[in-house]
């Protein structure tokens, strides 16, 4: 059987029914949404049927038919395949291109101050970083692996954890001075304290009401304070002396070993149900340059755990 549909056409309707939008999908593909829909059309000529339901006016609403909806499981898969055959052939390339996504924070505060002994080690692989607080496809963003921050579960992605992460308070050498030294919990009452509004959505992450709480302090105004919605803004924050913040040991280890910041009162940390994952698609793990990444990162973990310990 003959195929004369060209894969234009076949992404244009993909990402068309995945983003529900003509104008979504030719920003994808970089195209003009007037492109698109030709493409659209021209695959919809051939095949003799209709891939989106239309109006009587004759516009078209962007929701697959039956038979499209059915189609496009196989048709990701395939594309799928296809990148990944793209990858293989380009193992053998010295100037392969590995894309690595994670959040904007954990770029910041620990990934970019480590990243220079990956590329040493790896000279012929060029990093792409894509930070995002989305959870990206990574089939449709061409993402190779990723660290998320979560329960460890995400669908279609195999998900290893990397390290737990505690929660402490934390403040800057100075900020403790200024303030009488804080060697009490009692201390906090009248402090300012910063508030890390991009963990809101999390679940199971402690604000500062659910720690003090746990902690037994009842006189201490938890809704006031610096709310900041980018962990590293609000460790930043910290550093720079505007208040007292809940430290996650993973964001701030690096300050705390530079004496940038320290940690307040003797109270046993918090621990966190959520934890770092690194995440990649299961058919992507024997390429070289997934499984280099993955043990250059088991083995900085590793060293900031040791290092904690000491």
């Amino acid at each position: 059987m003959k195929y004369p549909v060209h894969l234009n056409a076949l992404r244009a309707f993909e990402a068309s029914a995945r983003h529900q939008s003509f104008s979504a999908a030719a920003t994808e593909l970089n195209v003009t949404s007037a492109a698109v829909g030709q493409l659209v059309r021209g695959l919809e000529e051939w095949l003799g049927a209709p891939l989106f339901h239309r109006s009587t006016s004759g516009t078209i609403r962007l929701a697959p038919t039956e038979i499209a909806q059915r189609a496009l499981p196989d048709i990701r898969a395939g594309f799928d395949r296809l990148a990944l055959g793209l990858e293989r052939l380009q193992e053998a390339s010295a100037n392969g291109v590995l894309t690595v996504t994670t959040s904007p924070a954990f770029a910041a505060k620990w990934l970019l101050p480590r990243i220079d002994r990956f590329q040493q080690a790896h000279p012929e692989t060029d990093l792409r970083l894509d930070t995002s607080l989305k959870l990206l496809d990574f089939a449709a963003h061409g993402i190779d692996i990723g660290v998320r921050y979560g329960a460890g579960k995400w669908p279609g992605l195999t998900a290893e954890k990397l390290f737990d992460e505690e929660l402490y308070p934390v403040c800057s050498p100075d900020f403790r001075r200024k303030n009488g030294g804080l060697r009490s919990m009692s201390d906090l009452k009248g402090r300012t304290l910063i508030h890390d509004l991009s963990m809101e959505t999390s679940a199971g992450f402690p604000t500062w009401r659910t720690w003090l709480e746990t902690a037994g302090i009842n006189d201490v105004a938890s809704n006031r304070g610096l709310r900041i919605n980018n962990s590293a803004a609000v460790v930043q924050s910290a550093i720079d002396g505007h208040g007292i913040a809940l430290g996650r040991s993973v964001m701030v280890h690096d300050d705390m070993a530079a004496g940038r910041l320290v940690r307040l009162f003797s109270r046993k940390a918090c621990p966190l149900q959520l934890a770092y994952y690194v995440v990649y698609r299961p058919e992507g793990a024997h390429l070289p340059r997934v499984s280099a990444f993955c043990k250059w990162l088991r083995a900085e973990c590793l060293t900031v755990q040791q290092n904690t310990k000491k």
